[in-house]
């Protein structure tokens, strides 16, 4: 039985008018999908952007006292006693032999407690009245920093005076072509225990971040890049 004309056009054009509401409602769920997973995205790197400096705000500060330790080397001198050696180094033990003073323990002392030490000895002595000595550190062999990983000459380097993180990696000959400088590691002896963070030295080298300064037994670590 064939249908009137009139209802095959409705059928036609109710058909029709489906197409559309259905290509409308798969566009919507595409785009709903499309805007959740760039938000997620957003989430997670502000997440992992808040953590960096989170763990970096809970770095410990350095130790800023400077003490001498087995293997230093410094220059003493008395005023006005030429004659007397300059240079000594610090024993295994930690001591040091001076002129008419012997042997001093000078380990965990700083170099003005190691010239006030040598002063008053040569007063209980009595070598010498008003003796003036100045005590200067040559090297902290004993106190090192740590870089590991890719940098071009991984090792340990001496703690200079106010020595920082890039400044470390500089003495290791800076990065390689592969190192993931954004996501650098620093290692640090606290007095809760060792503390690990990680550092942007990127970030750091392009002034987007303040460098760190390091303290005695910092261990750096740069891992590779992923690519």
């Amino acid at each position: 039985m064939r249908l009137p004309s009139s209802v095959g056009k409705r059928f036609s054009a109710r058909v029709g008018s489906y197409k559309p509401a259905l290509m409308t409602r798969v566009m919507y769920r595409w785009m709903q999908s499309f805007i959740r997973g760039w938000l997620c995205l957003f989430v997670v790197a502000a997440a992992c952007s808040s953590s960096q400096g989170a763990h970096r705000s809970n770095l410990a500060p350095p130790t800023e006292r400077y003490v001498l330790g087995p293997g230093d080397t410094f220059t003493l001198e008395i005023v006005g006693e030429k004659d007397l050696p300059h240079e000594y180094q610090v024993a295994s033990d930690g001591t040091v032999d001076f002129p008419y003073v012997h042997t001093l323990k000078v380990a965990d002392l700083e170099a003005q407690e190691v010239a006030r030490l040598v002063r008053e000895r040569l007063i209980a002595e009595k070598v010498l009245s008003d003796p003036s000595v100045v005590v200067q550190v040559k090297e902290y062999a004993s106190r090192h920093v740590t870089v590991l990983g890719q940098v071009s000459k991984p090792g340990s380097y001496p703690l200079l005076p106010g020595m920082s993180m890039i400044q470390a990696i500089s003495q290791a000959g800076g990065l390689t072509a592969v190192a993931a400088g954004s996501h650098a590691s620093l290692t640090r002896k606290t007095a809760k225990g060792q503390q690990t963070v990680e550092i942007d030295v990127n970030a750091i080298s392009e002034g987007r971040a303040p460098d760190v300064q390091l303290q005695a037994g910092d261990q750096i670590y740069l891992p590779e890049r992923i690519f």
